[in-house]
Parts: structure tokens; C-alpha cells; sequence
């Protein structure tokens, strides 16, 4: 090859390399032109910090996009879906089985797990007995009289119930007969989700809150860590978390599903009824990405690989983000023992 044919050669390959950058820049660039619109999230309350931080880097990537954030109990975002025919984009729950149970498959054709979380009972210097409470004596302090202890409503939000869980595993544990009813039974401030309690602990008007370690983390609040064989944390300890169950509403009017304890696992999907799928998919791709993984460990939520139940049904940019559940079960669960509701 003469040497003006060798300059000639590396000036098209030059041409040909510039030309095929230029190409998936405009790729890119129409990507992100594609997406736009107003994307609703419906989302945990326990999700609100980390969410927001998503959301924000979601809207720099992707201009034309409006996140609109909704915060409520998991079980009362599903219900706004399924009951109330509120279109939604994305619903991100506290609990997987939430989308299982009250949107599959009528209303959600896949559901992601994604995040881990764990209880434990947050306080501040200005709680009663928060000088001497730990993980050995607090059901001998949150049982005294002059405490005021705060929970979440088990009907709207999955931190009620594993709240009541909790307190049947710590009876276990403790050794301690009939504790799960004395803390059951006592005095409580309960509201639809944990977070709408963090002002009152803030404030003074209550002693302690019974919530997730990484709500306590993201406020700066003082917390009670429990034992794994208390706080659904631990995979290991499925079986132990099984012996806990608490009855909550079910689908229908007067119906009943039974939930049974097992490790905290959080879980994310796109809705039937969701108007901006393609920005869904971006958004949950962003979110399941290292980029959104190193977001939510920032802010003490810990993640877990990413396995979907009705993987076929995902969407292909997020099949390859994520591992088939394995044997799927959809709507009620083993796990979940639905009632009836009565014959009139």
C-alpha cells in the first residue's frame, strides 16, 4: 500500500468512526426525546428520601419528564390503583407481597424485588427511659404507663403489621408469656403510614416509633437495634419469621388475608393502567441500575438482587436487569390464608 492510500484509509476509518459516534449520540439523544410527559409514582412513605434523590437524577437525564410523587401506606397506593382506578406509572412498595396480593394480575403483570430493609424503634434524647433502654429490656419501658408509643395503621402499610410480627417474635425470643398482647393492647398513636409519626416523635409526643431502621438513619433519630430473630431482616431466619402472622383486609369488602412474617423485602412495578409505560421503564431502569442501587445505600436501604415473579412479562429493557423469581405464585399466596367474608 503506497503511502497516500495508507493516509486515505485511516481518514475514512476516521470519517466512519466519527459518523457511527455521531449516530449513537442521536440514538441517545432520541432516547431521552421520546420520553416525556408526566410520570406518577406511587410510592412506600419509607421510600420518600431515597425516591426523591431518583426522581431528580431521573428528570436531568430525562428533561421532557415530570415526576409527580405520591407517599402513602404500600397497601393504600395499591388501593388507589385497584379501588379508586387511579392511573398510576410506577408503584414502589414496602412489602413485595403488597403487589402480589391486591394488583397481579389484573393490575400489575410483573412485580421486581429490589430492596431490603429491617424494624427497628427509634427514639430522641427527650423520650422517656431512652437513658437506659436496649435491645434487652425495651418491652419492659415500652410498656410503662407513662410512655406514649407510636405505630402504623397494619390495613394501609406493611410497617403496621410487621410491627405486630415484631412484637410476636419478640415474645418468642424473650421468653416473656403473653408480650405480644401487652404491647398489641397498650395505648397507641397509629396513623395510615409510619413516616406521618416522625413529627410527633420529633416533637415530643411520643417516647418511641416503631419503623425501619433506614427511615430512623435518614432523619438522625436514635434507635433500639433488635435481635435478627426479631427485626425480618435476615433470610436465614425465614422459617423463625413464619411462626408470625397478622390478619389484614383483603381484597374485597369484609375479606381477610392473613400475613405471614418472612424477611423485608420491597418491590416495584408498572401498573396496566399506567399512561407513560415508556418513562415507567426508564424510571425503574434507573432505579435498578448501580447509579439508583449506590442512591438507596446511601440512604441505609440496603439492596438485594434483582428477581421478578412473571419475569416473560417484563419489559425487555428491564428483563436484562433482572433474574426470573422462579416458581411464581400470583394474587394470594401460600403465605396468605384468605377469609371470606361472611354470608349474609
Amino acid at each position: 500500500m503506497t503511502r497516500r492510500a495508507a493516509i486515505l484509509c485511516c481518514v475514512a476509518l476516521a470519517a466512519v468512526t466519527v459518523a457511527g459516534c455521531r449516530s449513537e449520540s442521536r440514538d441517545a439523544a432520541t432516547d431521552s426525546d421520546a420520553i416525556s410527559g408526566d410520570l406518577i409514582l406511587f410510592h412506600a412513605g419509607s421510600l420518600t428520601v431515597p425516591l426523591q434523590e431518583v426522581s431528580k437524577l431521573f428528570m436531568a437525564r430525562y428533561p421532557g419528564v415530570t415526576v409527580k410523587a405520591e407517599a402513602a401506606g404500600s397497601r393504600q397506593c395499591a388501593r388507589k390503583i385497584s379501588d379508586l382506578g387511579r392511573p398510576g406509572d410506577v408503584f414502589a412498595s414496602a412489602d413485595y407481597r403488597v403487589a402480589q396480593n391486591l394488583l397481579m394480575l389484573k393490575f400489575a403483570r410483573f412485580n421486581i424485588r429490589f430492596a431490603a430493609n429491617e424494624m427497628v424503634i427509634a427514639y430522641t434524647d427527650r423520650s422517656i427511659g431512652g437513658e437506659s433502654i436496649s435491645t434487652d429490656n425495651w418491652p419492659e419501658i415500652v410498656l410503662r404507663r407513662d410512655v406514649a408509643c407510636g405505630r402504623s395503621d397494619p390495613n394501609s402499610d406493611p410497617c403496621g403489621y410487621r410491627t405486630l410480627m415484631m412484637f410476636q417474635l419478640a415474645e418468642r425470643h424473650y421468653g416473656i408469656d403473653h408480650l405480644a398482647d401487652k404491647l398489641a393492647g397498650r395505648r397507641w398513636h397509629i396513623r395510615p403510614k409510619e413516616t406521618d409519626l416522625l413529627v410527633l416523635l420529633e416533637m415530643g409526643e411520643i417516647d418511641y416509633l416503631f419503623i425501619y431502621r433506614s427511615v430512623a438513619a435518614q432523619h438522625g433519630l436514635k434507635m433500639v437495634l433488635l435481635p435478627d430473630e426479631v427485626n425480618l431482616r435476615s433470610p436465614v431466619l425465614a422459617e423463625v419469621y413464619r411462626s408470625a402472622a397478622v390478619p389484614v383486609t383483603g381484597k374485597r369488602p369484609g375479606e381477610t388475608i392473613t400475613r405471614v412474617g418472612e424477611p423485608i423485602v420491597y418491590s416495584v412495578t408498572i401498573p396496566t393502567t399506567a399512561e407513560n409505560p415508556k418513562a415507567a421503564e426508564a424510571y425503574i431502569a434507573l432505579l435498578l441500575s448501580p447509579a439508583g442501587q449506590a442512591i438507596m445505600a446511601r440512604h441505609g436501604q440496603p439492596s438485594v438482587d434483582a428477581v421478578a415473579d412473571e419475569y416473560d412479562n417484563l419489559p425487555p429493557v428491564l428483563q436484562a436487569l433482572c433474574t426470573p423469581a422462579g416458581p411464581a405464585a400470583t394474587g394470594t399466596h401460600d403465605d396468605d390464608a384468605t377469609v371470606a367474608p361472611a354470608q349474609r
